[in-house]
């Protein structure tokens, strides 16, 4: 028994190492590739003459890869490095500058002031007011030195609006805040306890969102709201692609960003192409957007929504580097698998370079003294967004999406945000889905008046299809199958992958044959004993031993007794002279002679 746990031991051990050998073996297959992608960009860009003849876009994220073309990027700038590119400065083109800049240790205080200065406020959109109390209430609205008194019957209902600035809305349930008086402070001051908040909506829309913040007040307190809603402009028209990037770099320096969100969110759904999720879930850390991020995946391999999949993809995973969701390790081995011979993606210096400095970024060199690093000085790196402390701006954090926090993320438990737990299996119907300190992936918490709710599989769900609204990507073909939805189409891949079966086979045989060889050694000398019994018992006469019996005939079939049969006789034929007789042996004499000698005793 002791040998046979120590043999069983030792195939384990040997099986085990020869998994975590394939593995490294991955490993460093996957970082030689790396390498040769950052080879390859290098050799594209280690010379002046090579990163002059560059665009100031791909010179920005060559600048983020890796630090080269740096003073070619800052010869491209207005004033210095005022705004980019100097022939006629953009807001998104300046933004990307920004961050690239920042992570490599440069000033950018004058492109932070250019970006800042872009300030609109955003068009298209209706902000609305809302006071809520338990009980009817009189309340008192002031702003500009003006004051409004407004009541609020038991259905929640209010009598009239309060100036110039709030007028009442269709359904007498809430305050419209006019556009002119954006970024006023607005106070409320009622008789009974109660609470204020602002609402927003794309104007074209049925769809309304709450603001993050609530103020509440006890009754004759007094709560003061501000609505800010900007977008970042280029020659006086809002650019959506441009704030996006310039919160982004915003964001990164610490500037409150918070003004902008509104805007971004409510036009998220006609920009689609620009993958506004995952700028979104950088600004805001909100797993709903990063749901929705994941959910977008070609194939559960890549992003394309702009058409240009290797660029989409970097988008896509920016906000994920320090995360390792599924989607992300599919996204990287599909990455790894499409470089072109010398190592880079389709010979694009621009894609090249964002794909390196989103998925697999490195330090860059700064030439400067680093700041000092922001969780070894007891610090939290957290987005903007989340920050509930103070911003700690001469410390650094690894990623340029995050900021250096003088408090970790507080977040409150699902049940104290007056919520439910989805299980992973589940979905949050009729509500949002939100942080909360208990819930535990894939867990998610469902608020506002949402249920958790087990969705049913469709036809189409369950033979492996993906039931679009919009019709099917590019990538995909209409399988036929039903949705849960009539009017979607039931989605599949134009062609499947080919099976990994074979290498897992070839595996298998591999770990088979290790093993086979390693008890070969172990028990070689048994097998050297039996092999040369077996080899004796063959000389003697036949094979013998444990895996060999000897052979034995058949038990013989008498059938039973009948009459004899006549048979005729043959006429008789010439007899065969018998063969001669060899002469007797040596060994034959001798025994003839001892039978002799014998007959003749017994006479």
């Amino acid at each position: 028994m002791k040998k046979r746990g120590v043999f069983v031991f030792f195939v384990l051990a040997v099986f085990f190492l020869v998994l975590v050998a394939m593995v490294v073996s991955a490993d460093s297959t996957n970082q030689t590739a790396v390498d040769k992608a950052y080879s390859c960009l290098n050799n594209k860009t280690s010379t002046t003459s090579q990163c002059s003849s560059l665009s100031t876009e791909e010179k920005t994220f060559v600048v983020l890869a890796t630090g080269q073309c740096k003073n070619e990027l800052m010869s491209d700038s207005s004033n210095d490095g005022q705004c980019w590119p100097s022939s006629s400065c953009t807001v998104k083109a300046t933004a990307e500058a920004v961050i690239a800049l920042k992570n490599s240790g440069s000033d950018t205080q004058a492109a932070q002031d250019w970006l800042t200065s872009k300030n609109m406020t955003a068009p298209g959109m209706t902000w609305y007011l809302e006071i809520e109390s338990q009980n009817s209430t009189s309340c008192n609205i002031g702003y500009s030195g003006q004051s409004f008194i407004v009541s609020m019957d038991e259905n929640k209902q209010l009598s009239s609006g309060a100036g110039g600035c709030l007028s009442l809305s269709s359904d007498g349930y809430l305050l419209v805040v006019s556009p002119s008086c954006y970024g006023r402070d607005i106070t409320v001051s009622c008789d009974r306890d109660f609470l204020t908040t602002t609402l927003f909506q794309k104007a074209t829309s049925s769809t309304l969102y709450v603001s993050e913040t609530t103020s509440s007040a006890a009754s004759g307190g007094t709560t003061t709201e501000n609505v800010k809603s900007y977008c970042l402009a280029d020659k006086g028209v809002c650019s959506y692609e441009g704030t996006l990037w310039g919160s982004i770099a915003l964001n990164s320096l610490g500037v409150d960003v918070s003004s902008y969100l509104p805007y971004l969110i409510t036009m998220a759904e006609d920009n689609q192409r620009l993958l506004p999720d995952s700028f979104l879930y950088a600004l805001t850390a909100k797993d709903d957007y990063k749901t929705s991020l994941l959910s977008q995946q070609k194939s559960g391999e890549y992003w394309m929504e702009s058409g240009d999949k290797y660029y989409d993809t970097a988008v896509a995973l920016y906000p994920l580097q320090q995360e390792d969701p599924p989607e992300k390790e599919n996204a990287m081995t599909w990455l790894l698998g499409s470089q072109d011979s010398q190592g880079c993606w389709q010979g694009n210096v621009r894609d090249t370079a964002f794909i390196l400095a989103s998925v697999w970024p490195k330090t860059v060199s700064s030439g400067t003294p680093a700041s000092p690093d922001c969780q070894s000085a007891g610090y939290y790196c957290t987005t903007q967004a989340s920050c509930t402390g103070s911003f700690m701006t001469d410390y650094s954090c690894p990623s340029s999406l995050n900021v250096c926090c003088s408090q970790p993320i507080q977040s409150q438990t699902c049940n104290e945000q007056g919520g439910v737990l989805c299980s992973s299996s589940q979905q949050c119907i009729g509500g949002t889905l939100t942080d909360a300190s208990d819930a535990v992936y894939p867990q998610t918490c469902c608020i506002d008046g949402g249920t958790c709710q087990t969705p049913t599989v469709s036809d189409c769900e369950s033979y492996g299809g993906i039931c679009r609204a919009g019709g099917c990507n590019l990538d995909e073909q209409d399988s036929g199958y039903n949705c849960a939805i009539s009017s979607d189409s039931c989605c599949v891949a134009s062609s499947q992958p080919a099976s990994s079966g074979g290498s897992s086979l070839w595996i298998w045989i591999l770990v088979v044959l290790i093993v086979l060889v390693v008890l070969g050694i172990l028990f070689r000398k048994k097998l050297r004993e039996a092999w040369q019994k077996m080899r004796k018992k063959k000389s003697e006469g036949g094979p013998s031993g444990p895996f060999f019996r000897p052979f034995s005939p058949p038990p013989r079939y008498f059938p039973p007794s009948r009459p004899p049969e006549r048979r005729i006789i043959p006429h008789p034929q010439p007899r065969p002279q018998p063969p001669a007789r060899r002469a007797p042996s040596k060994s034959q004499k001798e025994l003839d002679e001892v039978l002799k000698k014998l007959k003749d005793m017994g006479k």
